[in-house]
């Protein structure tokens, strides 16, 4: 039997969810990962990797934002990743979401600069993701084994990023 390399889909906006999420590259050794930012500029960063675009949007902008999803959507299709890893903001939301439809197993790591509370994004998130994760103990319980686990709650592995 032919083994298939596992196809990863890693996507967040850019800045600290970006960086956060390329701190994570060693992790996808031996998967043939294809990354994906709202900053054209980044595709440098993941070489020899594949880099695809993803149109900026926040919720204020409407339209802007149905674009986005849209292109998140196409990406995630066509794409057909065996997981995405996501560290936020609106492109990994809606790649989680979306993430369902082709059977993608599915991970949030929020963002270690929400010390105080999840990020909006992933509160919802963490309802639709095989595994949410926060870097901070006092916002997430302690990660329990897979059968334990509940979809919309957090866990906390310790620093994993």
């Amino acid at each position: 039997m032919k083994s298939r390399t596992p196809r990863v889909l890693a996507i967040s906006s850019r800045g600290g969810h970006w960086t956060q999420l390329r701190r994570l590259r060693s992790a996808f050794t031996g998967c043939d990962v294809t990354w994906a930012s709202t900053d054209a500029g980044l595709a440098t960063e993941v070489l020899p990797d594949r880099f695809v675009l993803i149109p900026e949007a926040s919720r204020w902008d409407r339209l802007r934002l149905a674009w986005s999803v849209l292109c998140v959507l196409w990406l995630v299709v066509r794409l057909r990743p065996h997981a995405i890893v996501s560290t936020g903001a609106a492109p990994g939301f809606f790649a989680l979401r979306f993430g369902r439809i082709v059977g993608a197993r599915t991970l949030w790591l929020d963002s270690f600069a929400n010390a105080e509370e999840m990020s909006l994004s992933g509160r919802n998130a963490a309802k639709f993701a095989d595994l949410a994760l926060t870097q901070w103990a006092h916002l997430g319980a302690e990660l329990p084994p897979a059968a334990d686990r509940r979809k919309g709650a957090a866990y906390h592995a310790g620093a994993v990023v």
